[in-house]
């Protein structure tokens, strides 16, 4: 089946256009049924919209802000007014239950958009305290004034995970093309279709042509492609370590600015002293939460010894009490994870802390849900020790691992002593005590009591889960160079 029989296309320099490799199939995980085929791009066809976007760039980096954020509210309208084609749309390409799609995966890209559709004109400038110059060889001395000013980087190609794909492209077109950059789009290959309707979406908006590009490709090489393209200045990723190590390599050669956020292993720090209902309440949103694929996920759980029992005890319990099933039916909790290949994955983990001498506690089979579709049972892995494979790496599904301290000052080493540093929380009643600990943490963000994010702080990791940050207006300082002008004042 060819891709425009499904309606599906690349956007290119304004203009719907046929795909240089064909389709190819975009599978429901729930049902392993087809949802439908995505346009197949070709390196050409990442070449052609690398070109478009640059040869935009000088026109509408000159528009006029509030001209940029009427569009961006604009498209924020007309994404609303889809939500009934896009969230069985969503749904179906990304296998989350119908509640978190209805509530998380599509309203918030519209929020996200609207967001950066503020805010923008008090960005742009940074007034300086005039400074006092002697005179040197440089010139006369005198005060002189100055100001910083945020400018566009120029061209962004934007790469999306898998996991939340309207959200996660929102997150990153709202600021870029706030601050007067034009943007190639490189969805997930997994589920990019509400993608391609988000493209119709920025030109019934009015976005001029090759302001937004969208590229589509079941294989890496269209987005290497445009990561190397010397129409790119920029590079914004979601996704694995391994593959954000990669984009690195690559843009480096170039100096090309990078916004690059990976992968996680987040610790829940419990003490003793906490309170057992929220820390339970809290850990089990790695099942609940779209299957534990999401890179903020508590999943690595640092248990002291006077809580311990008890803690895995209520996991235990809160893990027997989660429906998993068919995604639409509106009791289900946890659905499916994103395909077979990563069901397999994830699978693999489970044995490895078995065999690393773990306790695989609840959960780590395959549950049978009318014998199709990719599912893995919510699965609480106890005994678990610093060095393990489950205690160190990311495995991005329904899986909890954890691991037994015993005093205040272990619980940080513990949580520091893997490669990630995204998101870690601690639960303890004695705020004083936790906020003490959070400070000692390396990692960009930490949750005290509560998993709940504020999407005005500034997001993103340490170490080798990324480099950036973004959210908030820490967004507009995402994609935009800081240009200093001065003069004799």
């Amino acid at each position: 089946m060819s891709a425009e029989s499904d309606g599906y296309r690349l956007l290119v320099g304004g203009e719907w256009v046929d795909p240089g490799n064909g389709s190819y199939p975009i599978v429901n995980p729930a049902t392993e049924e087809v949802v439908g085929h995505a346009p197949n791009a070709s390196i050409a066809d990442a070449e052609a919209a690398a070109s478009a976007a640059a040869e935009a760039f000088p026109a509408w980096s000159r528009t006029k802000p509030e001209q940029r954020a009427q569009l961006l509210d604009r498209a924020a309208d007309l994404l609303e007014a889809r939500f009934e084609e896009l969230v069985p749309l969503v749904q179906a390409e990304t296998g989350a239950t119908l509640r978190v799609t209805k509530t998380m995966q599509v309203p918030t890209a519209a929020t996200r958009l609207r967001r950066y559709a503020q805010g923008i004109e008090q960005e742009l400038m940074i007034p300086i305290e005039p400074g006092i110059m002697p005179t040197t060889a440089l010139g006369p001395g005198g005060i002189m004034g100055g100001v910083a000013r945020r400018a566009p980087v120029g061209v962004v190609t934007c790469i999306t995970s898998y996991n939340f794909p309207l959200v996660n492209m929102a997150g990153k077109l709202g600021p870029a093309l706030a601050m007067g950059n034009t943007v190639v789009v490189k969805p997930a290959p997994q589920d990019p279709l509400a993608i391609v309707k988000l493209g119709e979406v920025f030109q019934e908006a009015g976005f001029p042509p090759g302001v937004v590009n969208i590229v589509v490709s079941e294989s890496p090489a269209p987005a290497e492609a445009l990561v190397a393209s010397p129409h790119v200045d920029m590079i914004s990723f979601t996704g694995s370590t391994a593959v954000g190590q990669r984009i690195g390599e690559v843009a480096g050669g170039d100096m090309k600015r990078l916004l690059l956020e990976l992968g996680g292993k987040g610790a829940a720090i419990v003490f003793d002293d906490a309170d057992l209902k929220t820390a339970v309440g809290a850990i089990s949103s790695v099942w609940a939460f779209h299957s534990g694929q999401i890179c903020t996920a508590p999943t690595r759980v640092l248990a002291q010894r006077g809580i311990y029992d008890r803690l895995v005890e209520g996991l235990a319990a809160a893990a027997g009490r989660l429906k998993v099933g068919d995604p639409l039916e509106p009791d289900t909790v946890v659905g499916p994870v994103i395909t077979g290949a990563h069901r397999e994955r994830v699978e693999g983990y489970i044995r490895s802390g078995r065999e690393e001498g773990a306790t695989v506690v609840v959960g780590g089979e395959r549950p049978d849900i009318g014998g199709r579709g990719f599912y893995v049972a919510p699965t609480l892995i106890a005994d678990g020790k610093p060095g393990m494979r489950v205690v160190q790496e990311e495995i991005f599904g329904p899986v909890v691992v954890v691991v037994p301290f015993d005093d205040e000052d272990e619980a940080p080493a513990l949580a520091n002593s893997t490669d990630f540093g995204l998101y870690d929380y601690v639960f303890s009643t004695d705020t004083a005590k936790a906020f003490s600990v959070a400070k000692k943490l390396r990692t960009g963000n930490v949750g005290i009591n509560s998993v709940q994010r504020n999407h005005e702080m500034p997001f993103g990791g340490f170490k080798k889960s990324g480099v950036g940050r973004d959210g908030g207006r820490f967004g507009f300082h995402a994609y935009s160079e800081l240009q200093s002008i001065v003069w004799p004042g």
